[in-house]
């Protein structure tokens, strides 16, 4: 059953319409005015307007426009008296799905009220085939875009597209479950961002299902929290922001993108692992040489920028060799390890621990001069010195390490160099009786900053 506007300023007609469609199960509502239509089709939901085209106050055509600019879902058919080309083409032209003309005889009219639904219900569903293949084809946007940034744009965009939102917010969670703000758009800045999610944060860390959210949220009145999740884990979310109340048709659109998100951001996750793999020494799980490279790179960069410091250990276990020869080289590697925990014991979570190559290390300290470099570097000296290596297994061995210090600026202001530099006070602590930390010094040669007696071998 259809809803039918009839309009026709005519009382006969109306009655004779009005019941030839009802007969076919449509409810029908007549109207004798122009006016009395618009206000009809303001106050209720209609399928097709059937409508005379010479009306007491203007005329059909007017019904027709103003119906295909207001209510573009509903069809319009046409009746008028006149058998004429011209009014028949103005009307096609605005939209007309039928033109009938007078007489018209209820199977006629009935026929052409059916061809009219089953045209709007076909433009319907194409309407919609449109609107699920734009959506699918941002959601695969979301999925397939692997860089952070161009994630943030692409999701931002098409949450604020689909959903008709005024602001969106999007975030992520790392895997302890603390947020960062992933990107936005159409807010001022961090500080609202910070202020937004500062605020909201207790109502989405939980979240698991599209939902709407609390306020006040500024100057928004509606939020709409969408998940990002894949299984159990929250991997993110967008926040969409509304003046006025969202439609709930945009629930499921959202939580479709909000999929694509956790897709996306999992994807993301898995290059980040890999990428760590690539960066990390097989045997110690510290860093590898290609980070190094990367990370120096970088506090290069930074500490030019903003006039920083910053300090490079380069160490080298003395008498390496003996263990291997001693316990054999299985028992040698797990040493490397067990040296690798003493290393990353002795220093901060924010300096940089590398395992150089065998039994060489290198620990990038940032912020860090060299007064204060070397008394990590002594630290971890005294560290190596008292710790007993492989007593988990059955051995107590015990091992000194020469370490070498150069920082940056005040050694040099070169990457290589700096290496260079660290390595040859490492050096020099191997020509003279080991266990010892050297500072760099211009030239070939090292200047001491401690020295001890080497102790027994292992």
């Amino acid at each position: 059953m259809a809803r039918l506007l009839l309009v026709d300023d005519e009382k006969m007609a109306r009655t004779l319409y009005g019941d030839a469609l009802r007969e076919l199960g449509h409810e029908v509502t007549a109207v004798a005015s122009i006016p009395e239509a618009k206000e009809a089709l303001a106050r209720e939901r209609y399928d097709v307007v059937v409508t005379d085209l010479i009306l007491a106050q203007g005329d059909g055509i007017e019904v027709l426009r103003h119906t295909k600019e207001n209510h573009p879902g509903i069809e319009v058919v046409v009746i008028t008296g006149l058998d004429k080309v011209d009014p028949a083409v103005r009307a096609l032209k605005g939209g007309a799905a039928e033109y009938l003309v007078k007489p018209v005889a209820p199977e006629v009219l009935q026929h052409a009220v059916n061809r009219a639904l089953a045209t709007r219900e076909l433009l319907q569903e194409n309407a919609a085939l449109r609107r699920s293949v734009t959506l699918l084809e941002a959601g695969q946007r979301i999925s397939t875009t692997l860089d952070r940034a161009q994630l943030a744009h692409t999701a931002s965009n098409a949450f604020l597209t689909t959903a008709v939102a005024e602001a969106v917010l999007l975030v992520q969670f790392d895997p302890q479950g603390r947020p960062r703000t992933l990107g936005s758009l159409k807010l001022s800045g961090t500080a609202q961002e910070s202020a937004l999610l500062s605020h909201l944060l207790p109502q989405v860390k939980e979240l698991r299902e599209t939902r709407l959210l609390a306020g006040p949220l500024g100057e928004w009145d509606h939020a709409l929290a969408v998940p990002a999740v894949d299984g159990d884990e929250l991997l993110g979310c967008a926040l969409l922001f509304f003046a006025a109340p969202p439609s709930p048709s945009l629930i499921e659109p959202a939580a479709f993108l909000g999929r694509s998100l956790a897709l996306a951001l999992r994807n993301h996750g898995r290059i980040a692992q890999v990428e760590d793999l690539a960066y990390l020494d097989d045997l110690t799980h510290l860093f590898n040489l290609r980070y190094l490279h990367l990370v120096l790179d970088r506090e290069f960069k930074s500490a030019q920028q903003t006039h920083g410091v910053f300090s490079l250990l380069f160490l080298d276990l003395d008498y390496f060799k003996a263990v291997n020869d001693t316990h054999g080289h299985v028992l040698g590697s797990q040493l490397l390890v067990e040296m690798a925990h003493v290393l990353k014991s002795c220093v901060r979570d924010r300096d940089v621990a590398v395992r150089y190559g065998g039994d060489e290390y290198v620990v990038l300290l940032r912020g860090t001069d060299s007064g204060t470099a070397l008394k990590v570097a002594e630290r971890i000296r005294r560290a190596v010195e008292g710790h007993r290596f492989l007593a988990a297994e059955g051995h107590m061995v015990t091992l000194t390490t020469c370490i070498g210090v150069a920082s940056y600026p005040e050694h040099t202001l070169d990457k290589a160099t700096l290496l260079d530099m660290a390595d040859r006070a490492m050096y020099r602590g191997k020509k003279g009786p080991r266990n010892v930390v050297y500072v760099a010094a211009k030239g070939l040669e090292a200047t001491p900053a401690a020295r001890h007696s080497q102790p027994t071998g292992s």
